[in-house]
């Protein structure tokens, strides 16, 4: 690596950062991450922090995960490359679709699609969904529904559905046939309510009408993340995803899980599905399905989708769709290792029980602090929404959501801000004490950002 006087002078001189203002990257440049060890980094001063940011939601395991970087150097040496295109496949990707349908049975979910991220998982499933219909003799049913606030990655279908103008105004027009729903947030609602079950049951019945309206014989899916992440950790009640999946079966509309951030363990359950008691038709996974190690994906897909695809004799049941990388086998090997690993060192539990810390110590803060609107949370997935007045529950500033990010940094731990959300997603490893460490920053950066 160069010197660290060379990756100064050229810090976002060369590249534009996602979601970034390329302007202001140059102004402010962001920190230089050089090192990692267990679930700390160092950044190019030496700056050693805990990352409660998990990379992004993705390092569960933490940086320091033997196994799985031993899987990668081993595949390097056996097999690189080669694709899954129809025709040729790979060892390691055939043990892992295996695997994967063992792991998620519970969730009614039995083969695999590969991809290389998120987003590209979200482009699947849209496709697929749209296909399925088709087979099923209903080509008209090619809208999307889905829920304001939620993420579902960049791709022009993910853009689409995604419920946040800030991913999508630069964009539009984006896809026809995309409509959303209020989301499943006690704290800020048009509903009037702090009532989980009145804002699920509102929701639920809005969609109703919305099917009525549009006909459900257009509708061919209905996208959601179990718990909501980049739009701000909102957890639903626990009524709302059984209430959208029995509209869903009523009207013949596929249900989409967006699991990118939620399985593998993050709230607490293997999977975002499961803690509702949910089955989708399709889940769309990423993320730490290789410890965040090597960009890869996969779209887990429900026996009643599998059923028409398979046994279809029309032309349109080739999926025309896939990416180079599908089913790398390096990404592969990264996963296999990575849900052993999971699995072996039962993470679900810990993100719960570390979760219940977490969150009591935001509870804590929230007392303290005037600045603090609200705090909410499932596992390790946590958010503090910071208000400049609590009544009007009206947005802190931008410098003051990243004064407390900054003190937060100098007293040892990173975190991530979104819009007034200052957002926690740890690796899943993590110990009490190093709970305590987080919300002893949090502390100092609260306080820092009035002071």
């Amino acid at each position: 690596m160069r010197s660290a006087n060379f990756l100064k002078e050229n810090n976002a001189r060369h590249l534009w950062h996602p979601m970034a203002n390329a302007g202001e990257m140059l102004a402010h440049p962001p920190k230089i991450i050089t090192a990692s060890k267990g679930v700390e980094i160092t950044d190019v001063d030496g700056h050693t922090v805990l990352d409660a940011v998990g990379g992004l939601w993705n390092v569960n395991l933490g940086y320091s995960c033997e196994p799985v970087k031993k899987a990668i150097r081993d595949q390097l040496d056996d097999l690189p490359y080669y694709s899954t295109f129809r025709g040729t496949s790979n060892a390691p990707v055939i043990e892992l679709s295996f695997e994967l349908a063992d792991f998620f049975k519970p969730d009614g979910l039995t083969r695999s699609f590969f991809t290389s991220g998120g987003s590209d998982s979200v482009e699947t499933a849209l496709r697929l969904a749209r296909q399925y219909h088709k087979l099923k003799g209903q080509p008209e049913r090619t809208k999307y529904f889905a829920l304001k606030k939620g993420y579902h990655g960049t791709h022009f279908g993910g853009a689409s559905v995604n419920g946040n103008a800030n991913f999508r105004r630069a964009y539009e027009p984006l896809l026809p046939g995309v409509f959303h729903l209020p989301a499943p947030f006690p704290y800020r609602n048009p509903f009037s309510t702090t009532d989980g079950v009145v804002i699920a049951q509102s929701i639920a019945n809005l969609f109703e009408d919305e099917i009525a309206f549009q006909g459900a014989d257009t509708i061919a899916a209905f996208i959601i993340e179990p718990v909501l992440g980049a739009g701000g950790v909102i957890v639903p009640d626990e009524s709302f995803m059984p209430l959208m999946r029995s509209i869903c079966d009523k009207y013949g509309i596929l249900m989409i899980a967006d699991e990118v951030i939620t399985a593998f363990g993050r709230t607490g359950a293997w999977s975002g599905s499961r803690l509702w008691g949910v089955q989708p038709d399709m889940a769309c996974t990423a993320k730490a399905i290789t410890n965040a190690y090597y960009p890869f994906g996969a779209v887990m897909i429900n026996e009643k989708l599998t059923e028409v695809f398979e046994t279809s004799k029309s032309p349109l049941a080739s999926i025309g769709h896939g990416y180079t990388y599908s089913g790398h086998p390096v990404g592969a090997a990264a996963a296999l290792a990575t849900l052993a690993e999971t699995k072996r060192l039962n993470v679900a539990d810990n993100a719960a029980a570390r979760g219940l810390e977490l969150m009591a110590g935001l509870e804590a803060l929230k007392a303290q602090h005037e600045l603090v609107g609200d705090v909410r949370g499932k596992g390790l997935m946590c958010a503090v929404e910071l208000v400049s007045d609590r009544t009007k529950q009206s947005a802190a500033a931008k410098d003051v959501v990243q004064k407390v990010q900054d003190v937060a940094y100098a007293h040892g731990v990173m975190v991530r801000t979104s819009g007034a959300n200052i957002i926690l997603s740890p690796p899943l490893v993590i110990t009490a004490a190093d709970v305590k460490k987080i919300v002893a920053a949090l502390d100092a950066g609260l306080s820092g950002a009035i002071g």
